[in-house]
């Protein structure tokens, strides 16, 4: 047994747990040190608390600047009481040797979050004795247990029910101190990089910091090894901030399909499905309800559909969900804002697939989003660029042709168009009333993926429109949309063969918008 008071250390900004956790500290034996807002909140607890000041004999100074930057602070976190030297210098300054150390920093990431705010703002929320105290106790580890998140309150209270920490647990919080040291310190110098006079929007340096989620079962392939990492602050609107209501665990191809889902399905304002298969949409459709909107959607290629990932941008409905659940359909995940509880039944109990479908709900839908960044690896290097969800409005929209759109031609011109951004170069896709009916993707060619989508229309292209994400270089991608019923496009042009492509769809009969930005999606 330790010759000393059990003692904590306990200053935290992000205050959500700590009264329980506190004590339970309290109950075991522990006395607590704090400081400022912390202490008043325990007392408020009605816990016992010794300030630091009267323990370091020092007042807290400068408005709360300086208050933990002290040697009898630092020395009882940092101190080997087993060390002859140590011991000594303890005994002489009268240190008492902290067990656990309760630190969380100020919230500087959530601060230059917000809208407009000020510089001296910013500079306020950056913490100088919390990350001091933090790698200070991560330092000494062997001796100090640091405590860095609510997260961490349970197995350290429970650890400590047990005894004490033992050593591979404090390893463990000695690393998550690190990382949450280096993630701060990176926010920091990144927010300033953002005030030079040259500043960029991407930094001279980048760090990326994501969160395990869990580790996969395997990758693309079984080969491979995975895992899933997550934003601390993701989007409303993001598989990172979905909840699994039901079903397996989501497998690496799960959670891009998903994502490709949510992505396309927030595009629309009116009631929307979409049908996923390998990131790409077989089928999207739009409608006056849910269930009309999955039932056009599914329509769009049946074949393709089996296996696959369905996207909904409203609450799922017991209609749309006795719809999913009909016989010879398969259907491996599906994600939406949220369920009926009469949906989630029906998804759970009625279809063969009930067991394995994963069901994921995602809120946040109608949230704005900030501007956030794609990130591809390279062999040896990193591709970042902005997100490519820039509006597409209606006035940057040049009708080319003889003939304009009828109404319901622009209708679904501007519908394909919304989809067509997410499919993969090079894209076509043919759209008519509401819903997709071909599509072609990923090809070497723009006239292969219009060839490829026709096949997929069959006698549907009749009468409906082509989106193509990229400009026609030749006639001949038009001339195949005609031979299959096509009566309008829209495409961005800009290619040295716009005046060819024009006098083509003049030659149809066909109308054509040039959009004047392209959507590729390599």
């Amino acid at each position: 047994m330790s010759d000393y008071p059990r003692r904590a250390l306990v200053s935290v900004s992000d205050k959500s747990g700590l009264g329980p956790f506190a004590k339970g500290l309290v109950d075991l034996g522990f006395e607590i040190l704090s400081t400022g807002g912390t202490a008043r909140f325990l007392k408020e607890q009605g816990l016992q608390v010794i300030d630091v000041s009267e323990y370091t004999e020092f007042p807290e100074i400068m408005g709360g600047r300086v208050k933990t930057l002290h040697p009898r602070v630092h020395g009882a976190i940092l101190g080997r009481p087993d060390l002859p030297d140590d011991a000594e210098a303890i005994r002489e300054h009268g240190i008492i040797p902290f067990e656990l150390v309760v630190v969380n920093l100020y919230p500087f990431e959530q601060t230059i979050a917000k809208p407009d705010v000020s510089i001296p703002e910013a500079i306020e929320q950056i913490d100088i004795g919390g990350p001091s105290m933090v790698r200070s106790s991560a330092k000494n580890h062997a001796y100090v247990g640091i405590v860095t998140n609510p997260e961490q309150y349970e197995p350290v209270l429970n650890a400590l029910q047990e005894g004490s920490l033992p050593l591979e647990l404090r390893r463990q919080l000695a690393a998550s101190a690190f990382e949450a040291t280096a993630r701060y310190d990176r926010a920091i110098s990144d927010y300033f990089t953002t005030l030079e006079d040259d500043a960029s929007e991407f930094p001279k340096s980048l760090s990326l910091q994501f969160e395990k989620k869990s580790d996969l079962r395997y990758g693309e392939n079984p080969h491979q090894s995975a895992a899933v990492y997550l934003e601390s602050n993701p989007p409303a609107a993001s598989i990172a901030s979905s909840v699994q209501l039901h079903g397996k665990e989501l497998s690496y191809n799960n959670y891009l399909d998903l994502d490709a889902a949510l992505s396309i399905a927030l595009e629309f304002e009116q009631p929307a499905s979409v049908v996923i298969k390998h990131t790409n949409p077989c089928g999207c459709a739009v409608g006056e309800d849910l269930a009309s909107a999955f039932d056009k959607a599914y329509a769009g290629d049946p074949v393709s559909a089996f296996g696959s990932i369905l996207g909904f941008n409203r609450e799922l409905d017991l209609a749309t969900a006795e719809m999913l659940a009909e016989p010879g359909r398969f259907i491996e995940a599906i994600i939406a804002p949220g369920y009926s509880p009469e949906a989630l039944e029906v998804l759970r109990t009625k279809p063969k697939w009930k067991n394995n479908v994963r069901i994921l709900a995602c809120e946040g839908f109608r949230e704005p989003s900030p501007v956030s960044h794609d990130y591809r690896r390279l062999t040896g290097g990193l591709l970042v660029q902005q997100r490519d969800d820039r509006p597409d409005p209606p006035e940057d929209e040049r009708i080319v042709t003889e003939r304009a759109p009828t109404e319901q031609e622009l209708v679904d011109l501007r519908f394909s168009w919304k989809v067509c951004k997410h499919v993969k170069s090079n894209a076509i896709v043919f759209a008519s009333q509401g819903m997709i009916v071909g599509v072609g993707a990923g090809q070497m060619s723009r006239l292969d993926s219009s060839m490829i989508a026709a096949h997929k229309a069959g006698e549907r292209s009749q009468g409906a429109v082509v989106a193509s994400d990229a400009f026609f270089p030749f006639r001949d991608g038009v001339d195949e949309a005609a031979k299959a019923g096509v009566t309008a496009v829209i495409q961005p042009g800009g290619s040295r063969n716009d005046e060819q492509v024009i006098e083509a769809c003049n030659e149809h009969g066909m109308a054509m918008i040039f959009t004047g930005h392209r959507h590729f999606k390599h």
